[in-house]
């Protein structure tokens, strides 16, 4: 256990005792907000509740307010921001998650986690999708939301869809922030 000061003053206990807390993100939405959440996350009906939820919590997003960028602002709200000890937020939909391969177990999921501490994201990981089809029709649903203005909407790769034509065999991929990681260890709020 580590004491660590966030950036609000507060001084949190970091509990690195495993296995870290694991929160699956839809479920976890759902009981904060008391409310199902949608399962077509491309539906015009699951912007308009991300967009409504938002509302209701008085939550500001930028223009364009699609539904990947409203679900943003809830999952920081309600999960990321109330985590201290380490723990992992699992099994994002796959409009968060235009790389990863959809779930084994649940439609219109990924197999992603991202690892928290102290509220911020320390790493991020998934399983590479590695179908061409999908993985074309995912650019071009990213395509569609960065016509709408979002500057983080993932670029159309063709000639990575034409690679992965030839074969990409099971794999994943996992980013840590080195830079975050040194906070933490120098309980320090920033870089700088």
């Amino acid at each position: 256990t580590i004491r660590y000061p966030k950036s609000n003053g507060e001084v949190v206990d970091l509990d690195f005792t495993p296995p870290f807390r694991r929160i699956p993100m839809i479920p976890s939405l759902e009981r904060a907000t008391n409310r199902s959440f949608p399962t077509d996350w491309s539906s015009p009906e699951a912007q308009k509740e991300m967009s409504e939820l938002c509302d209701r919590y008085k939550l500001s997003c930028a223009e364009p307010k699609t539904t990947a960028r409203l679900l943003d602002k809830l999952v920081s709200h309600f999960l990321e921001s109330s985590i201290s000890s380490p723990a992992f937020i699992t099994d994002h939909p796959s409009i968060l998650s235009p790389l990863a391969k959809h779930h084994r177990l649940y439609p219109n999921l990924t197999e992603r986690f991202e690892l928290f501490v102290a509220g911020k994201e320390l790493a991020n990981a998934y399983t590479e999708l590695n179908h061409p089809a999908i993985q074309r029709s995912r650019f071009l649903g990213e395509q569609s939301s960065a016509l709408e203005g979002d500057d983080e909407a993932q670029p159309m790769d063709e000639a990575f869809c034409v690679a992965l034509e030839y074969g990409l065999p099971p794999t994943a991929g996992w980013g840590m922030g080195l830079d975050r990681l040194v906070m933490l260890l120098t309980k320090k709020n920033t870089i700088r």
